[in-house]
């Protein structure tokens, strides 16, 4: 098996100049996706980067993830983040309430991001 077979590597956008690799699990987030994301981005690092790219990221979907888990492990310090799929979809009060708390969060990150004058 070579690279191409086990990574999913896309340029999001010229104008980023980053490259992203997409992992793809079944299942619950575990501790040993890490070292493997890590593994892939060093790989992409010392192999497929050309000059004036930014740092690559790695971008592990799982179907569950614990975020206490997630944060423990530092992993945006790895250039590493974790998102959740949807096995099935849920009730629409619920995706309403989701939609509402990541614009509220949204929100506040902005205003901790200092304005230039």
């Amino acid at each position: 098996m070579t690279w191409s077979h086990i990574r999913t590597i896309i340029s999001i956008d010229d104008s980023l100049k980053r490259l992203v690799a997409i992992e793809l699990k079944l299942g619950k987030f575990k501790l040993e996706y890490k070292s493997q994301m890590e593994l892939y981005l060093r790989y992409l690092k010392k192999y497929e980067s050309v000059e004036g790219e930014k740092t690559s990221i790695g971008l592990i979907l799982c179907s569950e993830k614990k975020q206490e888990l997630v944060e423990l492990l530092e992993l945006d310090k790895s250039g590493i983040r974790v998102a959740e799929y949807l096995t099935e979809l849920p009730p629409k009060e619920l995706l309403e309430e989701k939609l509402v708390k990541a614009i509220q969060l949204a929100k506040h990150k902005l205003e901790q991001i200092p304005r230039k004058i």
